[in-house]
Protein backbone atom coordinates (compact mmCIF):
# COMPACT_ATOMS: atom_id res chain seq x y z
CA UNK A 1 0.00 0.00 0.00
CA UNK A 2 1.03 3.65 -0.91
CA UNK A 3 0.30 6.25 1.63
CA UNK A 4 0.43 9.85 -0.19
CA UNK A 5 -1.02 13.10 1.99
CA UNK A 6 -2.72 10.74 3.92
CA UNK A 7 -4.24 8.99 1.62
CA UNK A 8 -4.48 4.71 1.02
CA UNK A 9 -3.92 3.52 -2.70
CA UNK A 10 -3.10 0.20 -3.08
CA UNK A 11 -0.53 -0.80 -6.28
CA UNK A 12 -2.95 -3.68 -7.18
CA UNK A 13 -5.96 -1.07 -8.30
CA UNK A 14 -3.39 1.32 -10.61
CA UNK A 15 -1.88 -1.65 -11.60
CA UNK A 16 -4.51 -3.19 -13.27
CA UNK A 17 -5.70 0.41 -14.62
CA UNK A 18 -2.29 0.05 -16.43
CA UNK A 19 -2.49 -3.40 -17.67
CA UNK A 20 -5.57 -2.62 -19.58
CA UNK A 21 -4.25 -0.29 -22.05
CA UNK A 22 -3.46 -1.78 -25.01
CA UNK A 23 0.42 -0.41 -25.16
CA UNK A 24 1.09 -1.99 -21.67
CA UNK A 25 2.60 -5.34 -21.69
CA UNK A 26 4.12 -5.49 -18.43
CA UNK A 27 3.72 -2.91 -15.03
CA UNK A 28 4.76 -2.16 -11.43
CA UNK A 29 3.60 0.42 -9.59
CA UNK A 30 4.71 1.18 -6.20
CA UNK A 31 5.58 4.27 -3.69
CA UNK A 32 8.79 6.31 -3.73
CA UNK A 33 9.53 9.35 -1.39
CA UNK A 34 7.97 12.35 -2.43
CA UNK A 35 8.62 15.55 0.20
CA UNK A 36 5.45 16.93 0.22
CA UNK A 37 3.07 14.23 0.22
CA UNK A 38 5.29 11.63 1.97
CA UNK A 39 5.10 9.20 -0.75
CA UNK A 40 3.69 9.57 -4.52
CA UNK A 41 3.27 6.91 -7.25
CA UNK A 42 5.60 5.58 -9.39
CA UNK A 43 4.80 3.29 -11.94
CA UNK A 44 7.48 1.05 -14.41
CA UNK A 45 6.21 -0.44 -17.45
CA UNK A 46 6.97 -2.08 -20.25
CA UNK A 47 5.86 -1.44 -23.41
CA UNK A 48 4.49 -4.00 -26.03
CA UNK A 49 6.82 -4.76 -28.73
CA UNK A 50 6.41 -2.05 -30.97
CA UNK A 51 4.10 0.06 -29.09
CA UNK A 52 4.47 3.74 -28.74
CA UNK A 53 3.29 5.09 -25.64
CA UNK A 54 3.95 8.14 -23.33
CA UNK A 55 3.74 9.60 -19.63
CA UNK A 56 0.81 11.75 -20.54
CA UNK A 57 -1.42 9.06 -22.73
CA UNK A 58 -1.00 6.25 -19.51
CA UNK A 59 -1.57 9.21 -17.44
CA UNK A 60 -5.15 10.19 -19.10
CA UNK A 61 -6.02 6.29 -19.40
CA UNK A 62 -5.91 6.03 -15.31
CA UNK A 63 -7.61 9.39 -14.89
CA UNK A 64 -10.65 7.75 -16.83
CA UNK A 65 -10.78 4.54 -14.21
CA UNK A 66 -9.18 5.92 -11.03
CA UNK A 67 -9.47 9.18 -8.59
CA UNK A 68 -6.67 11.66 -10.04
CA UNK A 69 -4.69 10.98 -6.28
CA UNK A 70 -4.38 7.45 -7.52
CA UNK A 71 -2.56 7.98 -10.69
CA UNK A 72 1.00 8.05 -11.18
CA UNK A 73 2.88 11.15 -10.50
CA UNK A 74 6.14 9.77 -12.22
CA UNK A 75 6.15 6.79 -15.00
CA UNK A 76 9.73 5.15 -15.84
CA UNK A 77 9.78 2.90 -18.99
CA UNK A 78 11.70 -0.32 -18.97
CA UNK A 79 12.80 -3.06 -21.03
CA UNK A 80 11.90 -5.78 -18.46
CA UNK A 81 10.68 -5.81 -14.77
CA UNK A 82 12.83 -7.78 -12.26
CA UNK A 83 11.29 -11.21 -11.46
CA UNK A 84 11.60 -13.79 -9.22
CA UNK A 85 11.84 -17.62 -9.82
CA UNK A 86 8.39 -17.55 -9.52
CA UNK A 87 7.72 -14.63 -12.17
CA UNK A 88 6.37 -12.41 -9.18
CA UNK A 89 7.56 -8.56 -9.76
CA UNK A 90 10.64 -7.96 -7.47
CA UNK A 91 9.19 -4.62 -5.95
CA UNK A 92 11.84 -4.46 -3.27
CA UNK A 93 14.43 -3.77 -6.61
CA UNK A 94 12.46 -0.97 -8.07
CA UNK A 95 12.19 0.60 -4.85
CA UNK A 96 16.04 0.58 -4.43
CA UNK A 97 16.95 2.87 -6.95
CA UNK A 98 14.67 5.58 -5.05
CA UNK A 99 16.64 5.10 -1.51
Amino acid sequence: MIVSGGENIYSAEVENVLARHPAVAQCAVIGIPHAQWGEAVHAVVVRQSGAQVDEDQLRRHCRAFIAGYKCPKSIEFRETLPLSAAGKVLKRELRAAFQ
